[in-house]
C-alpha cells in the first residue's frame, strides 16, 4: 500500500472517529490496541491491514472506512483448467521476514529489494512501526525502506500484530544488544502443534538473556556480565534458532561459534545481509558457522533477498497436479535438487535451463520447464531433512503430488505434530489418503478429483495443497477464510489466473 493510500485512509479514519465523538484512546481501547498505534494510523504511519480497517469501520459504525470489506476472504475455483506459459518465483517469505528482525541490528537505513507483500510482513511491519521503526514502500511499492530509531518504545509493541507471528520471536536476539529488559507477547503463527521457545533460548542464555513466561509475555531480561565462551551447539537445527543465534552474535563484541546449524534458504539469506552490514561470517552453507560480531553496526545497507524453494515448489506442484506444461523461472535449484529428483524417480518429465545469479550474487537460480507425466508412486517413503535434504516445507506437496501417482506413497512428516492430519482434508476432494498417525500419511493415486467446497486449514502449506487439489478438480469448489494462504503468498489467486487457473477472490456480504 502506497503511502499517500495510508496517509488517505488515516484522514477517513481520523475524520470518522472524530464525527462519532470519541478521542485516539477511546478508538485504541475499543480495538484492543495503545493509543500511538491510532495516533500512528491516523497519520498514515502505520502499515494497516484490511482486517484492521474492517474492526476500525466496525468500532466507529463507518461504511466509508470499512472499504467494503464484509468479512473474510476466500476463493471460488473453476477447476479442470490446463497451465501454461511462464511464471516467476517471488523472493523468500522466511527470507524476508528474518531481514526485517535483522533490520534491528542496524542503526543505518536498510533498504531491501522486492520485499514479498504478504500477510506475515505486514504484521511485522505493523510491530516495527509500533515500536517507533519508520517503513516505507519506496519504488512503486516494490522495495522497501526501514529506519530505526535512536531508541525502540516496546512499551507501545502492537500485541495483536505481533501474536499472529511466530516470527516475532527472532526480535529476542537483537533486542538483547539494546535494552537490559524489554517485553515481547507469545508468539503465534501456524497452528503446527506445540512449539516451544526452549531451543531459542538454549542459545541466546550464552548471550546473558534470560526470559520468564507469564500473562501471554516474554519477559526478558540481559546480563552483560555474561559471554559465549565457548562454542554453541544447537539442540535443534532449526532455521528461527539458527537466525536467532545469528542474530544474537551479530553485534556480540568477539567470535562466536555455532554448531549444529541450520544451513537452509533463509538462513544463508541472513548470513548474506550480515555480511553487508560487516559482520563476517565464516561456514555459510554448512553447519558450523563462525560469526566476527561488530558491537555497534551503523551504515545504509541495500541488499535483495533470493527467491523463495517452496513457492516454486508450489508451483511445480500446481503444474504436475493439473497436468500442465509450465515454466517455472528464478527457481533456487540448490534447495530443490532432492525434490527434483524425487519427482524425476517417479517420472516426471522435465529440463531445465543453465545456472544464473539471483540479484544477492550468491544464489544459484535456474529456469525449470515441467510437462504433463505419468508418475509412479516412489518406493521409498518421503520424509523431510535438515538442508541439503527435501526441505520441511515441501513436504505437503507431494502429498498432492503423490495422489496423481499410480500406487501408494508414503509420507513422513515428522517435525510438526498436526500438519499430517490437515493434508488428508484431500480426502473431501476425492483424495485416498490414510492417516496412520499423527505424523504418517499413506497417499494412494491415481485420483480423480471431484470439487467441494471447504474450510481452509489453519497451517499454510496444507491450504494451498488443498487450493492446488481444487485447481485439478472438474467443476466449482469454494475454499473459505484463506488468511493463511496470505500469510506466506503475495497474490497467489491473480498470479495462478494468469497461467490459466479460474480463481475468483469473494468475500461474505
Amino acid at each position: 500500500m502506497a503511502d499517500d493510500y495510508l496517509v488517505r485512509i488515516g484522514k477517513l479514519i481520523r475524520d470518522a472517529r472524530q464525527h462519532r465523538g470519541w478521542t485516539q484512546a477511546q478508538l485504541a481501547e475499543a480495538l484492543g490496541t495503545s493509543q500511538s498505534a491510532v495516533n500512528r494510523i491516523e497519520r498514515g504511519n502505520q502499515n494497516i491491514s484490511l482486517e484492521m480497517i474492517a474492526r476500525i469501520g466496525e468500532a466507529l459504525d463507518s461504511e466509508i472506512v470499512s472499504l467494503g470489506y464484509a468479512g473474510p476472504m476466500h476463493l471460488r475455483v473453476v477447476g479442470g483448467r490446463r497451465l501454461s506459459g511462464s511464471i516467476d518465483v517471488k523472493t523468500s517469505k522466511n527470507a524476508c521476514v528474518a531481514l526485517l528482525c535483522a533490520s534491528l541490528l542496524n542503526k543505518g537505513r536498510t533498504v531491501l529489494r522486492r520485499v514479498a507483500r504478504i500477510e506475515e510482513v505486514y504484521r511485522l511491519l505493523e510491530v516495527l512501526n509500533s515500536i517507533g521503526v519508520r517503513t516505507r514502500w519506496i519504488n512503486d511499492g516494490v522495495d522497501l525502506e526501514i529506519v530505526p530509531p535512536a531508541e525502540l518504545d516496546m512499551g507501545a509493541i502492537d500485541a495483536e500484530a505481533a501474536v499472529r507471528t511466530r516470527s516475532i520471536i527472532m526480535f529476542l536476539g537483537p533486542l538483547l544488544h539494546r535494552m537490559d529488559r524489554f517485553m515481547l507477547p507469545y508468539a503465534g503463527g501456524c497452528d503446527l502443534g506445540t512449539r516451544t521457545i526452549e531451543p531459542h533460548m538454549i542459545a541466546l542464555r550464552r548471550f546473558g538473556l534470560d526470559v520468564a513466561a507469564t500473562e501471554g509475555q516474554y519477559h526478558a531480561v540481559v546480563d552483560r556480565g555474561v559471554r559465549p565462551d565457548r562454542p554453541i551447539v544447537l539442540t535443534e537445527r532449526g532455521d528461527t534458532v539458527t537466525e536467532n543465534a545469528l542474530l544474537a552474535a551479530a553485534r556480540h563484541d568477539g567470535v562466536t561459534v555455532i554448531r549444529n546449524a541450520s544451513s537452509n534458504y533463509m538462513v544463508q539469506d541472513l548470513c548474506f545481509f550480515l555480511e553487508a552490514l560487516g559482520v563476517r561470517v565464516e561456514g555459510i552453507g554448512t553447519t558450523t558457522l563462525t560469526v566476527h560480531g561488530v558491537p555497534n553496526i551503523d551504515v545504509d545497507v541495500d541488499y535483495s533477498p533470493s527467491e523463495d524453494p517452496v513457492e516454486a515448489m508450489s508451483l511445480l506442484a500446481a503444474a504436475v497436479v493439473t497436468e500442465s506444461e509450465l515454466t517455472v523461472r528464478r527457481v533456487p535449484i540448490e534447495f530443490l535438487e532432492i525434490e527434483l529428483a524425487v519427482l524425476e524417480e517417479m517420472g516426471l518429465d522435465h529440463d531445465r535451463t543453465p545456472e544464473y545469479f539471483a540479484d544477492n550474487g550468491r544464489t544459484r537460480l535456474v529456469d525449470l520447464t515441467v510437462r504433463p507425466s505419468k508418475l509412479e508412486a516412489p518406493i521409498d517413503k518421503i520424509h523431510p531433512m535438515p538442508f541439503p535434504g527435501l526441505n520441511i516445507d515441501n513436504v505437503p506437496f507431494f502429498a498432492a503430488i503423490a495422489a496423481v501417482a499410480s500406487g501408494k506413497t508414503l509420507i513422513h512428516d515428522w517435525v510438526y505434530d498436526n500438519r499430517a492430519i490437515y493434508l488428508t482434508d484431500l480426502n473431501r476432494l476425492g483424495g485416498r489418503l490414510q492417516l496412520l498417525d499423527p505424523h504418517r500419511v499413506l497417499v494412494e493415486g491415481p485420483t480423480r478429483w471431484r470439487a467441494a467446497e471447504m474450510m481452509c486449514p489453519p497451517a499454510l502449506r496444507p491450504a494451498v495443497v488443498v487450493l492446488l487439489a481444487m485447481m485439478a478438480a472438474d467443476g466449482t469448489s469454494v475454499l473459505r477464510n484463506v488468511y493463511v494462504i496470505n500469510r506466506g503468498y503475495e497474490d497467489l489467486a491473480e498470479r495462478l489466473n494468469s497461467i490459466g487457473a479460474q480463481i475468483e477472490i469473494f468475500r461474505d456480504i
